[in-house]
């Protein structure tokens, strides 16, 4: 197989279509599941929403420092051989809630699966942006889409599983079966992972090493937009969940409204590809930010059943694709050999983010004011983030 422009795109779709599988677990299954599962922990381990929040700023903690040496591993024992170690890793880890209701344990398995998530994510992410080399800027944009829309089917996936799965066990041992039924779904992911990546022969560039360093400073207002995303879309998503429940929504309307934000983060990865592609990098984020700071929105405004969808729908359909044109505008400027340290790099910052914004958001609603304040809070955030990306110059290598 030899990856030329355009010549062997349906090749690469399919090995990107594997590949995305890390991300369906790392985010999809890893992180974003548990906003399912919290309401029921939370209520049968009498959990603050200071200590539900800590729960995911463990995992966005272990996050941070997966990206952090994510770069230096893939550089020591290859970027194929650490997005595979780590899938199996993250998999076996997501069995361990389902056998623990110690809080500190609980809090060293989300780091830990943290860790080997964003290892997954920024390898996979990797090996990507050298396929997305080989051809035109759409098609590249649509291979990022591709892959980053891995977490949409880990989303829709725990979506339509794990509400039932609550319902039909009991009140102490739903959660834990959830976990064990996220595992399950690890575990056909990763052999798909796996196929797509031996499949994968001549990304050779990436196999060995890659480089350690990158040009961030050209990119120093990329990554504090980047950051500040991070910030306010992980507290949306750990909270949106409770935040419906609260307000009376039934478990066929929870699922409802987590499954549709899923689909629509797979569809909106295709939807933005072409203006991704199209606009300059701070324009497209921009617009990006602007569409997902009114989906987070809408449900503060009315707890119309309209208003939530469209919020599932808004939110669902820009978050992934805000990953996508970060990771396109670093694409755009950079050699294929700086794309892992670069995407590591940017996912440091994402990841600081991520520290704060679930506990930030989970304390600000323990007042009498609860999840709207919280949440209300990561709006603002959203549309800081917006902003910054405007300042981001224009640069190339």
């Amino acid at each position: 197989m030899t990856l030329v422009k355009n010549k062997n795109f349906p090749s690469n779709l399919t090995i990107t279509a594997g590949l995305a599988m890390g991300p369906a677990v790392a985010l999809g299954l890893a992180r974003f599941a548990y906003a399912l599962l919290l309401p029921s922990m939370r209520s049968n381990l009498d959990w603050s929403f200071t200590t539900a929040g800590a729960m995911n700023t463990a995992n966005a903690i272990g996050y941070l420092i997966g990206a952090i040496f994510s770069a230096s591993i893939a550089n020591r024992f290859g970027t194929r051989r650490a997005f595979m170690v780590s899938f199996a890793i993250t998999v076996l880890l997501l069995l361990g809630p389902a056998y623990t209701t110690n809080v500190i344990l609980l809090i060293v398995l989300r780091t830990l699966v943290g860790i080997f998530g964003a290892i997954i994510f920024i390898t996979g992410a990797g090996l990507v942006s050298v396929l997305a080399t080989k051809g035109s800027s759409k098609w590249g944009a649509i291979l990022l889409g591709i892959y980053f829309s891995g977490a949409g089917i880990g989303i829709v996936a725990s979506g339509l599983g794990i509400p039932y799965l609550l319902s039909v066990t009991s009140t102490t041992n739903g959660w834990r079966w959830g976990w064990i039924f996220l595992a399950a779904l690890g575990a056909i992911a990763f052999t798909m992972a796996t196929l797509a990546s031996l499949a994968d022969k001549n990304n050779s560039s990436l196999d060995t090493k890659s480089a350690k360093n990158w040009p961030a400073r050209n990119f120093i207002t990329l990554i504090a937009s980047y950051g500040t995303f991070g910030i306010g879309y992980i507290a949306y998503m750990t909270f949106i969940i409770a935040f419906l429940k609260s307000h009376g929504f039934s478990p066929n309307l929870i699922s409802s409204f987590w499954i549709l934000l899923g689909i629509a983060s797979m569809i909106g990865t295709f939807a933005w590809a072409f203006p991704i592609a199209k606009l300059h990098g701070r324009y497209s984020l921009f617009l990006v930010l602007v569409i997902l700071s009114i989906g987070a929105l809408l449900p503060l405004i009315s707890q119309s059943i309209l208003f939530v969808f469209g919020s599932a729908l808004l939110f669902g359909g820009s978050f992934l694709s805000v990953i996508t044109a970060v990771t396109a505008v670093t694409r755009k400027a950079l050699q294929p050999h700086h794309m892992t340290p670069a995407i590591g790099g940017l996912t440091v910052a994402f990841s600081l983010g991520q520290c704060l914004g679930p506990v930030l958001a989970g304390a600000v609603s323990n007042g009498s004011s609860g999840l709207q304040v919280g949440l209300t809070l990561s709006v603002g955030i959203l549309f800081s983030a917006a902003f910054i990306a405007l300042f981001q110059p224009r640069y190339t290598n």
